[in-house]
């Protein structure tokens, strides 16, 4: 029988980091709570946490719990519920609670699932009361405004917590960012963009090649520029340090996703995918250790950028600066 190789390092790395903690190896599995049941993800990370024979599993912590919400206004969110609410329960035992409140005294940690990001503002705040670490999926809120409220409540609550799309952490993308290019000086990333109503264009899908692009230039992006035809977007940010980044979201058409990185030495190319291992793993070990992988203020970013590029197709085209779009959703400070 063949063993996952990844499987097997990313257990290693575990099972080191538990060690240097001071914590025995065979420590109680964390106990995980999920609110949400609308999305895919939900059975993707339960199977990666839960099943041992899974060939992605990682150790470490257990989903036991979870609260099914669902937006009844939102056709890919009201008609998943029941069948994931079934899954969990009958296929890996996990109890269904009527609110997140007791969701929250039964755990140790929560994933925010909900697909729709509207209800994360109001689903988190029992959250932080209870203290409760929480990696929040995308996309983080509904409006740049409920994010930077969850960054603030998140902050007064003391509790640590993150977002993060699994394109940043594909095993392709790793690859990609290990390869000397020299001074980079540049990157573009493409991929889908579809839209929903109720949230802002890039929000629903486009965030996640947005934070591939992310993966690859980092924080400082000063102002965005954004095209749009009922076909693609092309939204260009300046960084400070005169990089310079461009997103293309694809719609009614083939929609891969690719980075390439542009420096002073190569150009290079994603080159592949990945899954959702990789960001299970991140989040496993962030509720282990407490070390936050991906800052607050980093996510704050890219959600200023989409809402930048929103800005700027509602004037036509013309730049618009991140620090306007942030203080017109309330500030950071």
């Amino acid at each position: 029988m063949l063993l996952n190789l990844n499987a097997i390092v990313r257990g290693v790395v575990l099972t080191i980091l538990i060690m240097g903690m001071g914590m025995p190896a065979h420590a109680e599995d964390i106990k995980i709570g999920i609110i949400g049941l609308d999305t895919s993800h939900v059975i993707a990370f339960t199977k990666i946490l839960n099943d041992a024979d899974n060939p992605d599993h990682i150790p470490g912590a257990k989903v036991v719990a979870a609260f099914s919400g669902g937006s009844p206004d939102i056709e890919s969110s009201h008609t998943r519920v029941e069948g994931y609410t079934k899954e969990l329960q009958d296929d890996f035992g996990v109890t269904i609670v009527p609110t997140i409140k007791e969701l929250c005294t039964m755990v140790d940690a929560i994933l925010l699932e909900s697909v729709d990001g509207r209800p994360h503002l109001e689903q988190v705040k029992p959250v932080f009361e209870a203290g409760l670490p929480v990696f929040i999926d995308k996309p983080v809120a509904g409006t740049l405004a409920d994010a930077i409220e969850i960054y603030k409540l998140g902050k007064k609550h003391n509790v640590k917590w993150f977002s993060s799309s699994s394109y940043r952490y594909y095993d392709s993308m790793l690859a990609l960012m290990k390869q000397d290019v020299g001074e980079v000086r540049g990157a573009t990333s493409y991929g889908p963009c579809t839209y929903e109503e109720h949230h802002p264009d890039f929000f629903w899908y486009g965030v996640h090649p947005v934070e591939a692009l992310y993966t690859a230039l980092g924080t400082g992006c000063v102002s965005v520029v954004r095209t749009a035809t009922p076909n693609t977007d092309v939204s260009t940010g300046v960084w400070e340090d005169g990089r310079v980044g461009t997103f293309r979201g694809l719609r009614n058409q083939q929609t891969p996703h690719k980075v390439t990185i542009f420096g002073t030495k190569a150009v290079a190319e994603q080159q592949g995918g990945g899954n959702y291992a990789n960001l299970v793993g991140e989040i496993v070990k962030f509720f282990q250790t407490g070390v936050v992988p991906i800052p607050p203020e980093e996510t704050m970013e890219i959600f200023a950028f989409m809402e930048a590029a929103d800005e700027s197709k509602r004037q036509g085209g013309v730049p618009v600066t991140l620090a306007d779009v942030i203080a017109k959703a309330g500030g950071l400070d």
